[in-house]
């Protein structure tokens, strides 16, 4: 029924945009929320993780040149990001750091995913730069206080070398990406790209007392109702630097996707 009527009062979807977009500049307001804002060029000197991601994927039969215009949209972004620091009882946000992607500040029509759907839209691509945010945060204690994920599988895993469901969802400004910093530590994210990849890591200023890695248990597809399904669940382990022994581990992620493409049984 949301569909059908969006459809066809397509009138009701931008006015209920602008009330999310609006109610978040609100949110945004609160403060007792201390956001991340200071960028420095100087590097902290401990890194806790490293991770690169291809920047030309196949996916589906979407056009490639959108491929170029996605790295276009993240080498304009990624200048906002890179080199900020998340100080002790700072929150990280995604939308606050980047902004609005317009045309005026040089982002170009790039893939978005909408509804389980592939379509275009100025600054689209910029999923691929929280994914990356998301992926080194979870190597850190940094605490994971907004992200959303998509209810499909949209494309098979061309090249994926981190679990399925670790990636996630933006779309400008209320589906945010944001981590608080509970720890005495400061956190740097520091962004770049290369000819194939975007390149990223996380780094603190003092030497972490923990290593975090992440699990993936329980992955499987399964058939209801003539529709493929994936689900899996993502944990988050902390382990001893002293003895190499698991500390705790907690449950980041259960996800549940309906899968858009057409399984190998390879």
């Amino acid at each position: 029924m949301k569909k059908i009527l969006l459809r066809y009062f397509p009138f009701l979807y931008r006015l209920r945009v602008q009330q999310l977009i609006l109610k978040r500049h609100i949110t945004n307001l609160n403060p007792s929320i201390n956001y991340a804002s200071e960028i420095s060029n100087e590097k902290l000197s401990f890194i806790c993780m490293k991770h690169k991601s291809v920047l030309r994927r196949v996916l589906g039969h979407s056009d490639p040149s959108l491929q170029e215009n996605k790295i276009n949209n993240l080498r304009i972004a990624l200048q906002r990001v890179d080199g900020i620091m998340i100080k002790p009882g700072e929150t990280f946000s995604y939308w606050r750091l980047v902004g609005k992607t317009t045309k005026k500040k040089g982002y170009i029509e790039g893939l978005m995913l909408s509804n389980g759907e592939v379509r275009t839209g100025i600054g689209g691509g910029l999923c691929q730069m929280a994914n990356m945010l998301f992926w080194l945060a979870l190597h850190t204690p940094l605490k994971i206080k907004e992200r959303h994920h998509h209810s499909f599988d949209i494309f098979p895993d061309d090249r994926r070398i981190i679990p399925f469901g670790t990636g996630t969802s933006v779309f400008y400004n209320y589906v945010d990406l944001q981590f608080y910093n509970p720890t005495n530590y400061t956190f740097q994210f520091h962004l770049f790209l290369s000819d194939e990849y975007l390149e990223g890591r996380i780094s603190s200023n003092k030497k972490l007392d923990y290593n975090y890695k992440v699990n993936e248990r329980n992955h499987k597809f399964y058939q209801n109702e003539n529709k493929t399904y994936r689900e899996n669940e993502i944990w988050r382990l902390e382990i001893s630097k002293l003895d190499n022994q698991l500390v705790h581990e907690e449950l980041i992620i259960k996800n549940n996707a309906e899968v858009k493409y057409m399984k190998s049984n390879n």
